[in-house]
């Protein structure tokens, strides 16, 4: 189960576009990739005489088709592989280590805006353990090119920062995996937010029915994804720190400059033909990998409190991931703000939440704005919480001390009125005018 059996599939389906004209990684790859957003997979031929694909998952759809799943199961499939983990097999000899480099300095890592602090490796899935806490963490993180043979990584107070702080109260380095080139199921287990303690690619393991192999590393105590293209070993150092960013995050704005740990490299191995794989930040890629495993626990949640749910949105212009849409089926009143109240505390990230009805499809943006016209009263369905846990990524919120203010919109049809009232009038129809409404449409296809 590898990017590039993914890749194969995807051409059978004419979702990949190939360009055989050299470009660049300095602004060139991700200023393509930023007018083709949400459309197909583009696979450079030629970046500095290297292989770049970017756009792998760049819409639901070809999420869905990597995982077997049809849209409307997708969160139960992502929540399924959270609780029913399988353990990958370990193998001797992978393809992600055919060839062993000294540094990063062949790689075509990308500089993708223009105010970006440097190059930086954005698609890197980063395993580590602690023998001291007896804990495997896999996640994403950002990382900025320093020079051939260090990299800052930024650290959100998380697993792996948890597993780096147990470190360094030992003044120890922590041994870390970096793959780059994986299967998208990897990609996203990466992105979930499990206990601490659950090894995520277990759960990529469950998503992919047990075919996932994991491949030891060379200079580290570190495991990878043997089908990846590319490994970086290295470690996190418990005392080196450098400044890192400015980098456009999910909402299209620069993050802050931290100083953060240093990671030193010590060894890349890869394919001998190695397609290297980046995300372009603020992108759809960025914004699905991001949010759908946080959808999933928001319909896990939901669906504790109240009997059926419909469907979960993260927007894209929420950044995928501060703003969410959720739709019920209400059977009583006060259901429409349970859910809102789950929704909230399953991604302490959420800013707004809108319910509807199963009615309204979480997908139609005009749909759902239309539910809050018709059906909502701010001084009855309206829910604000000030001063709590917000974003960082937020520029609007305390972004010291992480607090911002949240809104909850309940627009779902009050039950003290007759339903009808709520319900978008129909025009009947016949087989002719369904024929001849087809044969406007083509005509005006052809205009």
């Amino acid at each position: 189960m590898s990017l590039r059996g993914f890749l194969s599939e995807m051409e059978e389906r004419r979702e990949v576009v190939h360009i055989e004209e050299s470009v660049s990684p300095r602004f060139e790859v991700s200023k393509l990739a930023m007018e083709f957003d949400g459309g197909p997979i583009l696979f450079f031929e030629n970046v500095e005489g290297k292989k770049v694909v970017v756009n792998v998952c760049g819409s639901r759809d070809r999420i869905c088709l990597a995982l077997k799943s049809r849209r409307q199961d997708l969160h139960r499939k992502l929540v399924t592989s959270m609780h029913y983990l399988r353990t990958p097999e370990v193998v001797d000899s992978a393809p992600s280590q055919e060839v062993e480099e000294p540094d990063l300095g062949d790689i075509p890592i990308l500089t993708h805006f223009e105010k970006d602090g440097g190059p930086y490796i954005t698609s890197g899935v980063i395993y580590a353990r602690s023998s001291k806490l007896g804990v495997e963490n896999v996640s994403i993180h950002r990382l900025q090119v320093l020079d051939d043979s260090t990299l800052a990584i930024r650290l959100v107070p998380r697993h792996l920062y948890k597993l780096w702080m147990a470190h360094k109260m030992e003044k120890k380095d922590l041994e870390v995996s970096v793959s780059v080139g994986v299967h998208p199921a990897v990609h996203l287990a990466a992105a979930s937010s499990p206990p601490f303690g659950v090894n995520e690619f277990h759960i990529a393991n469950s998503l992919l029915a047990g075919e996932l192999k994991l491949v030891k590393c060379l200079k580290v105590d570190a495991y990878a994804p043997a089908e990846a293209e590319l490994i970086i070993e290295g470690i996190i150092s418990w005392e080196r720190e450098a400044l890192e960013g400015p980098l456009v995050d999910i909402l299209g704005t620069y993050d802050v400059q931290r100083m953060q740990p240093i990671v030193e490299v010590k060894a890349v191995t890869h394919r001998k033909d190695y397609v290297y794989q980046a995300i372009v930040p603020s992108s759809m890629e960025h914004k699905l990998l991001m949010g759908l495993p946080r959808e999933a626990l928001i319909w896990e949640a939901v669906s504790k409190v109240v009997p059926e749910v419909y469907g979960v949105r993260l927007t894209m212009a929420g950044g995928g991931w501060l703003h969410a849409v959720v739709s019920i089926r209400k059977q009583r009143e006060g259901d429409g703000k349970n859910a809102l109240l789950a929704a909230l505390a399953a991604h302490p990230s959420l800013k707004h939440v809108v319910v509807v009805d199963e009615d309204i499809d979480v997908y139609d943006s005009e749909a759902v704005e239309w539910a809050i016209a018709t059906r909502f009263q701010a001084d009855r369905d309206l829910i604000v919480v000030k001063d709590v846990r917000g974003s960082t990524l937020d520029p609007s919120s305390d972004q010291e001390r992480v607090l911002t203010s949240k809104v909850g919109v309940d627009a779902t049809k009050p039950m003290d009125k007759p339903k009808e009232k709520f319900e978008p009038a129909t025009i009947p129809s016949t087989s002719r005018i369904e024929g001849l409404i087809e044969s406007l449409r083509k005509r005006l296809a052809i205009r």
